[in-house]
């Protein structure tokens, strides 16, 4: 049928809104058969169904909301009967004219109208100046979601500022809708990785780019801070498999954490040998200037001028890169020095045989394989009903880098014999024969019989590093049976029978020489519980991706899995001795034997368990809290979304070190292994920070609650108990515990000098607001024979005898007599504090040391 047949049938003046009210009729009564069939009919009698379509949304509000609405049922089925009769769409002038009115539609159009306004209007056919002009007109209006979104349906992005674009959307919280703006274009990705790289600088000032959006509703600044950009940029670099050479400022600083980091387990921890550090700084490090002249500095500051120029010559820095005095030794080194540093580690290793857990297997009972031949015969040993097996996996480690780790070496323990099998150059070697399902197969095969017991410790990880190496076996985890993850039962040997968390570290294991030696922690902490002595972890961080593996690599990655099969021995053997049930053996192969599915990643809206501790695998509750402890002997760091939490913890004695704004999350991880404190963090901070350091080193609080709610979460899950004595016995704002008594004539004269200074004339009272740390009276500090009596003290109906909560200096006479004083001083001092914590005897005022240093 013809378009000027088709409008002959039309009977003229038809009116689109009288059909509009009968549709409007049959949407209320919710006939929805009847509805469809009426609007065919209406719009095969209307002259003009395109512009009709337009005048029925216009004259309606309906389809402005989310969810079905009538405005959307006309739209599509509109757009269906257009393809039922093709001769319909129009062209040319009259076309242009629907276009215009359909883009001032738009921005009010929910996002299920827009495809198919899109398509009924043929906009993608319209003039891109015209579509960017009015997409400019949106954003000007400050409609930058709306400008994005339409953006992205009519594929303008190649054509925008992508900068522009996405500035405002970032600085509103808006990140999945930015990466759904770059998701198809190569290209805009590129320049928006760029950009946000430059914003890293440490010389860039972000505000500069916040200026412009001060007005902006729903604006948080803080999301454009550098740790939060660092994670954005490392998203989308995985994302979009963008090469990172693309960002170097976001790698860089990564790589100087990862520096820094390196420096510590060395010189501080020393529990990395010096192959293994030197192999990772070198990767690290590489031909990078910026990053030499770093580990230049960092030499210096963890050893002689020789010893730099030592390890300056070991990792390959530019002569001219080093100061004089480092250049000058480097000259002088000579080869007695290089055998006096080999015999010296010769004797630390003979040294740590006595301290550590030994391999009781043979040497040449540990096999590396790296053919097909020498792997069928180790499956033909391990693929045996009855068999008991260790397995453990390494890889290299990523120190935070883009990607997920993938797996370098899978051990299997026997009770004879190891078999450590080279996983990528096998992988390799099937696919270059066409058969790579072959070690998929066999793995698989190895998990889901349940005539076979296999040991681990933290399967859950293990398992998700090879699914990343072998996307073949990523239902490995779903389909395994007979599995003992060795994990819940290490959570249950945390405890001791006197009620108090195992140490980790026996007393007779204190070396000097090694430095801050750290409590020993998973597995190793196990090891040591059940066999006596900790496994030697030094070369947990080695490049295991590096071939050939040095002996020191093959004898770790032997103990790691054989050591399961011991203490798997030992526990069954006797389980009461270790505080366990006697029925450990059917526990742990029954119920275990089906692996509970891992639990999800928590998202924003998930809170994590009260206890703050998730547990993968099996889980076993301990069986008695921990013995009491004093708030003194009680120390924590807290991540910077706790700051109020750990000023209320202050306020009942606790030792609280707090992140700043600006800290990442990890600072609170170095800071708790120099320190030995706990962490207490929220969300998905806990994930990653509760690996970096010991068992029960790291508590997850509920971010939704109060400071006081929080605090006592976390005094009774740690069983702190608080007395009278400790309340109020630290400042609030630096941490002090240390108190001086103050004349309170030299108090005046500190008060007067810092009116002068800061403007403040009036003898009496503070001009303007008072300081911004000032505390009410029952909130100051004093010392315990200064103590003066409480609220309770003060008689009913004697209010004016309580201190003012008015800051200045003020006095007061309680009933018993003595006059208490409350000054409030606007001073400044290292510790940045304001306020003059105390109250004492009559002619003196307490307060905290550091403020007057």
């Amino acid at each position: 049928m013809s378009q000027d047949s088709y409008s002959s049938d039309q009977p003229s003046g038809q009116d689109p809104l009288e059909l509009l009210q009968t549709l409007q009729l049959l949407w209320t009564k919710q006939e929805l058969g009847k509805l469809k069939e009426e609007i065919r009919r209406g719009f095969a009698r209307l002259e003009d169904p395109l512009a009709a379509l337009l005048a029925m949304l216009e004259s309606s509000s309906d389809w402005k909301g989310k969810g079905h609405s009538l405005g959307y049922c006309i739209t599509t089925e509109l757009q269906l009967w257009i393809k039922a009769h093709p001769a319909v769409p129009q062209s040319g002038t009259k076309l242009k004219k629907l276009q215009a009115r359909v883009l001032g539609m738009l921005s009010q159009c929910p996002a299920n109208l827009l495809d198919p306004l899109i398509s009924i209007y043929q906009l993608h056919t319209a003039d891109r100046n015209y579509l960017l002009e009015h997409v400019s007109h949106l954003y000007l209006q400050g409609n930058y979601k709306e400008a994005a979104m339409l953006s992205i349906k009519l594929k303008l992005q190649p054509y925008q500022d992508v900068e522009k674009m996405c500035t405002p959307l970032l600085l509103q919280d808006k990140a999945n809708l930015v990466e759904e703006y770059m998701a198809e274009y190569p290209e805009v990705q590129r320049k928006l990785l760029q950009t946000l790289d430059t914003w890293c600088e440490p010389s860039f000032n972000i505000r500069d780019i916040i200026r412009p959006y001060q007005g902006l509703s729903k604006c948080k600044p803080e999301k454009l801070n550098r740790r939060v950009l660092s994670k954005l940029i490392f998203r989308l670099l995985e994302r979009f498999n963008v090469d990172s050479a693309l960002c170097p400022n976001v790698i860089n600083q990564r790589h100087l954490r990862t520096l820094n980091y390196l420096f510590y387990k060395r010189f501080v921890e020393k529990t990395m040998t010096e192959e293994n550090w030197a192999d990772h700084i070198q990767s690290t490090v590489g031909e990078n200037r910026w990053l030499q002249a770093h580990l230049v500095q960092s030499l210096l500051r963890h050893c002689d001028a020789r010893g730099a120029a030592r390890w300056a010559q070991h990792c390959r820095v530019p002569p001219e890169m080093l100061p004089q005095a480092v250049a000058e030794e480097l000259q002088k080194l000579h080869i007695q020095d290089r055998v006096e540093e080999v015999t010296k580690a010769n004797n630390y290793e003979a040294s740590k045989k006595k301290d550590y857990y030994q391999l009781p297997i043979p040497r040449e009972n540990i096999h590396f394989l790296q053919t097909w031949e020498e792997t069928l015969r180790c499956w033909e040993k391990v693929l045996q009903a009855g068999q008991v097996v260790g397995v453990d996996m390494e890889w290299k480690p990523s120190f935070g880098m883009v990607g997920k780790p993938r797996v370098a070496l899978l051990q299997l323990a026997l009770k004879d014999e190891v078999f450590l099998l080279d996983l990528p150059r096998l992988l390799e070697q099937a696919e270059a024969e066409g058969e790579k399902e072959k070690l998929p197969h066999f793995i698989q095969m190895l998990y889901s019989d349940a005539a076979i017991t296999k040991l681990g410790y933290g399967m859950s990880g293990d398992l998700s590093s090879l699914a990343a190496t072998c996307s073949a076996l990523k239902d490995t985890e779903k389909q395994m049976q007979g599995v003992v993850d060795l994990l819940a039962v290490d959570k249950q040997l945390q405890w001791g029978k006197d009620g108090r968390k195992v140490d980790g570290l026996s007393p007779e294991h204190s070396h000097e020489e090694r430095g801050v030696r750290q409590p020993e922690r998973g597995l190793s902490l196990l090891v040591q519980h059940v066999l006596g002595k900790p496994l030697d972890k030094t070369e947990q961080l080695s490049n295991w991706e590096k071939r050939p593996l040095r002996e020191e690599q093959i004898l770790y990655a032997a103990s790691d899995a054989y050591c399961l099969l011991e203490i798997y021995e030992r526990l069954c053997k006797d389980p009461e001795s270790f505080g366990l049930g006697s029925d450990l053996t059917e526990s742990l192969v029954g119920k275990q034997s089906k692996k509970p599915r891992a639990k999800k990643q928590l998202n924003k809206q998930e809170a994590p368990s009260p206890s703050g501790q998730e547990f993968q695998g099996h889980r076993m509750e301990p069986s008695r809290p921990p013995a009491p402890i004093s708030p003194q002997e009680f120390s924590v760091v807290c991540d910077n979304m706790l700051q109020g939490l750990g000023r209320y913890l202050r306020c009942l004695g606790v030792d609280v070190r707090l992140l700043d704004n600006e800290d990442d999350h990890r600072k609170a991880a170095e800071i708790a292994r120099q320190e030995g404190r706990v962490i207490l963090t929220s969300g998905l901070p806990y994930q990653t920070l509760r690996s970096q350091v010991g068992e029960g080193r790291c508590f997850s609080v509920n971010c939704s609650q109060k400071a006081k709610d929080q605090a006592l979460q976390v005094l009774k899950h740690f069983n702190v108990q608080v007395s009278l004595g400790d309340i109020f016995s630290r400042c609030q704002v630096c941490n002090c515990n240390k108190y001086l008594k103050v004349l309170r004539e030299r108090m005046k004269q500190l008060v007067e000098s810092s009116r002068r200074v800061s403007g403040e004339h009036s003898a009496g009272e503070w001009v303007g607001d008072p300081p911004s740390c000032a505390l009410p009276w029952d909130s100051l500090l004093w010392t315990e024979q200064d103590r003066p009596p409480g609220p309770g003290a003060f008689s009913e109906g004697n209010e004016s005898a309580l201190p003012s909560t008015r800051h200045g200096l003020q006095t007061h006479r309680a009933l018993s007599g003595p006059i208490y004083v409350s000054a409030l001083a606007a001073l400044s001092c290292p510790a940045r504090h304001r306020v003059v914590h105390g109250i004492a005897q009559p002619g003196q005022l307490v307060t905290c040391q550091q403020w007057l240093q």
